[in-house]
């Protein structure tokens, strides 16, 4: 039983570790980040964890239009919404992190930081992979709504990168990684982020990413028990 769920305590240990580490141990003195640089281990991770999963649905869903197993669609729509929630909570953590960086300490107007393109590109994923749920809950036929919500699902997963990762940067941003970026917000980069915080960064990715995967697991159990009581009734 343990050799079974040793990844579920690994999970645990490293979210515990994150927390009380994250918390406690020493961090750079960016400038405008100051103690806020923490967030990193939650907004920034959370988003890492959101990418896998995503990635993991968008898998299942190729998979079930290869053989049109039921059971991959299953698994496809578990992590994605798994993986939604990660996004949205990414997406708070950030929102929560722009308001005092950008707002408070930069005299940034709540207005423009609301046309932040990472912030609106982030918003249409997450709206995209909204729709996705929206669309299979508009179908009574099972196998119908797999193949139409797996097509989607495949679109929705390439209009991820555009919208996160390259049209934020085409445009200009104050986030991270934007051509001529100096707000002092920081990037994934030795000059940005110590040996220490890395101790602590990395495990976290790990261990949101492998919670993510473990409440995914516990949907998937879910749904194949009531489509097997369902089958007997």
């Amino acid at each position: 039983m343990v050799q079974k769920s040793w990844w579920k305590i690994l999970s645990f240990v490293l979210l515990v570790y994150t927390i009380v580490a994250g918390f406690l141990l020493e961090v750079p003195r960016l400038f405008i980040l100051n103690e806020t640089i923490r967030n990193l281990y939650f907004h920034v991770c959370m988003w890492f964890a959101m990418m896998i999963l995503f990635g993991v649905s968008f898998f299942y869903s190729i998979k079930y239009l290869r053989g049109f197993h039921y059971r991959n669609d299953v698994f496809a729509s578990s992590f994605a919404a798994v993986g939604s929630l990660f996004g949205v909570l990414g997406y708070l953590t950030g929102v929560l992190w722009v308001s005092v960086t950008w707002v408070t300490d930069q005299g940034q107007s709540l207005a423009s930081v609301l046309k932040e393109p990472k912030l609106i590109g982030a918003a249409i994923a997450l709206l995209i992979y909204g729709a996705y749920f929206v669309l299979r809950g508009s179908f009574t036929d099972i196998d119908k709504r797999a193949r139409i919500s797996a097509v989607y699902n495949i679109f929705a997963f390439a209009m991820l990168f555009p919208s996160i990762w390259i049209i934020p940067r085409l445009v200009g941003s104050l986030h991270p990684g934007a051509p001529g970026s100096d707000s002092g917000n920081p990037a994934l980069d030795r000059n940005d982020m110590d040996a220490g915080m890395r101790m602590v960064f990395y495990p976290a990715v790990i261990g949101w990413t492998l919670i993510g995967i473990w409440i995914a697991t516990l949907k998937i159990r879910v749904a194949l028990l009531k489509d097997k009581i369902l089958m007997h009734v």
